[in-house]
């Protein structure tokens, strides 16, 4: 890992500094903060900007409070797989970038330009990079999973649906504090702490910090000699609650993130036969297939490689959020303001093998504000909202290319994107009768983006460039260039209606239509050609569902159904207009997807202590005729990481072993059934059908300690989560989800 320079040696001194003071100030008998808390078995939400009920929302989500959470481990955006069906998320390079896919809609992109088809937010704050997706949860309140399309509420139009996470806040209430930590295999450690403190009786702080330390990674770079993908990650935030009265309300953070870390790399495979491919076996596929220079991996570790880049990750982040609440007795007034500065450093081995082919070393710079202001209210007719909401974001990315080996060159590919996007919204709940509610929704966006960029050969190396074929000592070659800008407008809506029949269960059915802006490929292209804008996107969705809660029985339930008419997919497609074939975003002019959800929680009486939970996802996906290098590929396949089935299943048993002690056992499965890769439907990269199994046993105080034992991936499943086939260039690889790992926890709280 690269030496420390000032900067960051500053951001770890403040972030250890939070965390000190967390350590410091926890007082020995601290009294607990009183929590607001709802009526037994009742979740609430603020999916719809209000706390609400999940019974009252009639869109279908899944929450994830403190208590699953810890349980379950969820520790990062891929984890959110482990408590929710029909959701998908992979990372494109092992470690990082990871993309969302909620019921087949994703993005099937790399690039920190583009921002994701599954929005997530940040206490209200919308993140509008991909390259803003990695980074680790600590001190959460909870985490919400809304489902659909969600264009008339959130800051950023989303097609797939939205990820909101929610950061414990400050509490006048009282002092409270947390210190806790975990040890585990690849010699992993981690230690969070939190304090919450009461300043005066309109003032309360909250203080939290983590930091992670892994000092051996899961890979193996044989090249190298040595294992690669340790980690060390800090992690600060402090927020401040103030109220000056009874009507208004300031909530500021700050938050910050350093990460001198390692990557993995993908498991290499090749397109040409060699002497040692066994009989019956073809290439691209088989294991002893290689690359044009002979070199193949057959060692069946996914771990374990030859990779010719540095595996150094650096990240530094730094967050400002402010949210004020005013009431103005007709209505309130909302007003959330963010602002983000983002910048990390790594590299791409993408052949996945010895020599420098095709490796990348890449800088993403990301600067992003947002403000969003909104006034809601209520009378006997109607709970109305109506808002508006502006971000401007600055994306730099660049691409230094080592094609030395393959093509006997040196590239630089950049892009500089600047951003705007305008909104206002509205949103209404009219009450028809007692238990009869018309839900709308209206959004009218307008955007702008510019580009600048392209891919140039350095022609580095004599006698020439195989790229361009231009002789050594020839200037640098621009092979493609855009300088452009696109503008779009567009209205989203939402038509619904909500009938609580009895106050424990909901039926809704909705129409919703979702829009995700059009923007550039910032990728190595070869031609200008390649760098020509894709369209927006648009998903209109249609959806029928019940919720409820059976208190007799212990039960609590979500079912729902939904078709979406899709246009203008935004995917990967492999384009030939340039002089080598790349994978880039274009579209696909048409997709329909169908299908289910159903969620199931029981605590049996009979049995107390005892809680079993299942999730089922079903879905169908079909996508339209598209042009590829291989010619029309027809309509009817199935859109990327999309699989037709998938499952949660989790049970726990706690039990008292004395007066305030207890014990807890619990164990969660997830399965998921084979899904490709691309729209091409490349069986070369397609996953195959997996289960992966976790569980934890505890011994806990409530409200006092907690020391658990743990184990994810308990069988050691090795199961693809991305794969990329370049066999036109020879290689290709598979990325794969992580190996067992397992541990010890214990926690104090104050």
């Amino acid at each position: 890992m690269k030496p420390l320079n000032t900067r960051t040696i500053q951001v770890r001194a403040a972030l250890l500094a939070a965390a000190a003071t967390v350590l410091a100030t926890a007082p020995a008998h601290a009294q607990q903060a009183a929590a607001d808390e709802a009526p037994e078995g009742e979740i609430i939400v603020t999916a719809q900007k209000r706390a609400q009920s999940s019974l009252d929302v009639g869109i279908t989500l899944s929450v994830a409070g403190e208590e699953v959470l810890a349980a379950k481990r969820v520790e990062a955006v891929t984890d959110l797989v482990s408590f929710t069906p029909n959701v998908s998320v992979k990372d494109n390079v092992p470690g990082l970038v990871p993309v969302i896919t909620i019921r087949g809609v994703g993005l099937n992109d790399f690039s920190a330009t583009n921002n994701p088809s599954a929005g997530v937010y940040v206490d209200e704050v919308s993140l509008s990079s991909l390259a803003l997706m990695n980074f680790d949860f600590f001190d959460l309140a909870r985490l919400e999973v809304l489902k659909g399309p969600q264009g008339t509420l959130y800051g950023r139009t989303a097609t797939a649906g939205a990820l909101n996470i929610v950061t414990a806040r400050p509490s006048l209430a009282g002092v409270e504090g947390r210190i806790g930590g975990s040890w585990g295999n690849y010699q992993a450690k981690d230690i969070e702490g939190m304090i919450n403190l009461p300043v005066s009786e309109t003032l309360a702080l909250r203080l939290a910090a983590k930091g992670i330390f892994q000092d051996k990674g899961h890979y193996f770079n044989q090249r190298l000699g040595r294992d690669i993908g340790r980690r060390e990650v800090y992690l600060g935030r402090v927020q401040a609650l103030w109220e000056p009265s009874e009507r208004v309300e300031v909530l500021l953070k700050v938050e910050g993130q350093s990460s001198r870390s390692e990557l993995g790399s993908g498991e290499f495979f090749g397109a040409f036969p060699t002497p040692a491919l066994p009989a019956g076996a073809a290439c691209p596929g088989a294991p002893q297939c290689s690359d044009f220079f002979g070199y193949f991996d057959n060692d069946g570790d996914p771990f374990r490689g030859n990779w010719s880049v540095s595996p150094d990750y650096n990240l530094d982040q730094l967050g400002l959020t402010a949210r004020i609440q005013a009431d103005l007795g007709f209505a309130t007034l909302t007003s959330v303001t963010g602002y983000i500065k983002f910048d990390r450093q790594w590299s791409a081995d993408t052949d996945a093998g010895p020599l420098p082919q095709l490796d990348f070393v890449t800088d993403d710079r990301v600067k992003q504000f947002s403000q969003e202001v909104r006034l809601s209210g209520e009378s006997d007719l109607v709970n109305w909202l109506v808002g508006g909401f502006y971000s401007s974001d600055h994306v730099e990315t660049s691409y230094s290319g080592d094609l030395t080996a393959l093509f006997n060159t040196t590239s630089f590919t950049s892009s500089d994107q600047r951003s705007k996007s305008r909104a206002v919204f509205a949103n209404g709940e009219w009450r028809l009768a007692d238990a009869l509610t018309l839900v709308t929704g209206l959004r009218y966006t307008s955007e702008s983006r510019t580009n600048v960029g392209g891919t140039t050969d350095l022609v580095s190396r004599p006698p020439a460039s195989f790229l361009t074929m231009a002789p050594f000592g020839s200037p640098p070659i621009p092979i493609a260039v855009s300088n452009a800008r696109i503008s779009d407008t567009n209205w989203s809506w939402k038509l619904g209606l909500n009938w609580k029949p009895s106050p424990q269960m909901l039926v809704y059915a909705s129409a919703t239509q979702g829009i995700k802006s059009g923007g550039f490929f910032a990728g190595v292209a070869t031609s200008s050609g390649q760098l020509l804008p894709y369209r927006p996107e648009k998903l209109i969705a249609y959806e029928l569902g019940i919720k409820g809660r059976a208190p007799a029985l212990g039960l609590g339930y979500s079912l729902s159904g939904f078709y979406y008419d899709y246009n203008d997919v935004q995917t990967f497609i492999r384009d030939v207009v340039g002089s080598l074939p790349i994978q880039r975003l274009g579209n696909v002019k048409t997709a329909k997807v169908y299908g289910l959800d159903a969620d199931f929680v029981l605590s049996p009486a009979a049995l107390e202590g005892l809680t079993l939970n299942a999730g089922l996802g079903l879905l169908h996906t079909e996508i339209g005729s598209f042009a590829s290098s291989s010619g029309v590929v027809p309509a009817g396949n199935q859109l990327p990481d999309a699989p037709e089935f998938s499952l949660n299943l989790g049970a726990s048993y706690e039990f008292a072993l004395s007066g305030s002690v207890s014990a807890k056992l619990a164990v969660d499965g997830r399965y998921q059934s084979s899904a490709f890769k691309d729209a091409l439907n490349d069986p070369v990269v397609a996953v195959e059908a997996y289960w992966v199994w976790n569980a934890r046993a505890s011994i806990l105080r409530k409200g006092d300690w907690d020391l658990s034992i743990w184990g994810k991936n308990l069988g050691n499943k090795r199961y693809v989560t991305q794969g990329v086939n370049q066999t036109v260039l020879g290689v290709g690889f598979r990325v794969y989800g992580a190996p067992r790992t397992y541990g010890v926890s214990i926690s104090k709280s104050f």
